[in-house]
């Protein structure tokens, strides 16, 4: 198994993050298989394509809501990590804090918003 489960669409409210928020969080290693994708179709050229991170963040972007991490975008890089026989992957991972308009209730640590 190579993600933890196969989603459709983001379960969590909007986080509002845009491309320099998303670049104000430090990546770290996550594994594969502790990840569940909100995407259920890949594009194969998007897989193929050595410069598909050119226009866009080197990391993909993990959504971590009510302890579980949602892989938001970098769903080719995930795939490719996992062809090359890789269990991990480096992600910006965000935490979507308690009291987030439509977040559960959590007592977990978080990550504060970033300024906009």
């Amino acid at each position: 198994m190579i993600f933890k489960l196969v989603g459709d669409g983001r379960p969590y409210p909007d986080h509002g993050l845009g491309q320099r928020d998303w670049a104000k969080i430090p990546p770290r290693q996550v594994r594969l298989d502790q990840l569940v994708t909100t995407k259920r179709v890949l594009a194969l050229d998007l897989l193929l394509d050595e410069d598909s991170t050119f226009y866009g963040d080197l990391f993909p972007h993990v959504v971590e809501w009510d302890g579980t991490l949602y892989l938001e975008d970098g769903l080719h890089r995930a795939v490719r990590a996992a062809l090359q026989q890789r269990t991990s992957i480096h992600a910006r991972v965000y935490v979507l804090a308690a009291g987030h308009p439509g977040s559960p209730p959590s007592g977990e640590a978080t990550i504060p918003r970033p300024a906009r």
